[in-house]
């Protein structure tokens, strides 16, 4: 059994502020110990249910934040950004049984996180057919594409609210809940506790019930914090100006969708 691994800090226990997700910042290291400790309670929930090869991505900013040596020995570390579309999904492919999502926050223009943004603080809000988009969101459409589910999310409440709408059968554990420019966090080792309790028992049952049908046509709209940001980026192939402020980009395969999101992200 193979399971795929995307892991971002924002959504992880305790991390409220700018400062503990920057590794140039005294705060990040705290933020960093969490954000592998719960990565490694999924490994061990997915070892639990029987997995035999664990890919995990470092996807948050440098890529570079996870404490290998406290990773199970099965698990395979993926570090840095190769510049492939699939971002916060690099390696990923149909011999996976599942993904489990780590550290999910709330989507850009969300309340649910005081950290709430998609790809890049550039985006004031990123729609697909005219629904909000989060970075799980994006994920989740990836897996669709490859028929590899997304079985497990953690992170704030918005974006495990977000998941079970998505599809309920999705297992999430809200390891905190954003409210104003605060959060309610739990303690970390619970946070641990229900993540691997969550990871396992998401793949104890069958991971295709998970699994969503792709839209058939993509229309994606970016809503820039800057007029010059979106100028910039209606030079993609493809794209253009809906107004000073709004790039679209239309597309069937959602390859090409990445493929726009990571020339502007």
């Amino acid at each position: 059994m193979k399971v795929y691994v995307s892991a971002d800090i924002e959504g992880v226990t305790n991390v409220t502020h700018w400062d503990e997700a920057d590794l140039r910042k005294q705060e990040f290291q705290a933020s960093r110990e969490q954000m592998t400790a719960e990565v490694a309670a999924a490994c061990e929930g997915a070892l639990e249910a029987g997995a035999t090869e664990i890919w995990v991505k470092d996807a948050h900013d440098t890529a570079r934040n996870l404490i290998a040596a406290r990773l199970p020995q099965a698990a395979r570390l993926i570090r840095g950004w190769s510049g492939h579309p699939f971002m916060m999904g690099q390696e990923l492919d149909a011999s996976f049984l599942g993904i489990v999502l780590v550290g999910y926050h709330a989507r850009a223009a969300s309340a649910a996180s005081p950290l709430a943004h998609t790809l890049t603080s550039a985006f004031t809000q990123m729609t697909f057919n005219g629904q909000p988009v989060s970075e799980f969101l994006i994920q989740a459409y990836l897996g669709c594409y490859l028929k590899v589910p997304v079985i497990f999310i953690s992170g704030d409440k918005g974006v495990c609210d977000e998941a079970t709408q998505f599809n309920p059968q999705i297992e999430t554990v809200a390891v905190k809940e954003g409210i104003g420019n605060s959060t309610l966090n739990l303690h970390p080792e619970l946070a641990r506790t229900k993540i691997r309790a969550g990871v396992a028992k998401a793949l104890k049952t069958d991971p295709a019930r998970c699994l969503n049908p792709l839209p058939d046509h993509f229309a994606v709209e970016l809503q820039c914090r800057e007029a010059a940001k979106a100028y910039h980026d209606s030079f993609f192939p493809g794209a253009g100006l809906k107004d000073a402020l709004t790039v679209q980009f239309e597309a069937d395969d959602y390859f090409e969708v990445l493929r726009f999101l990571l020339f502007v992200a």
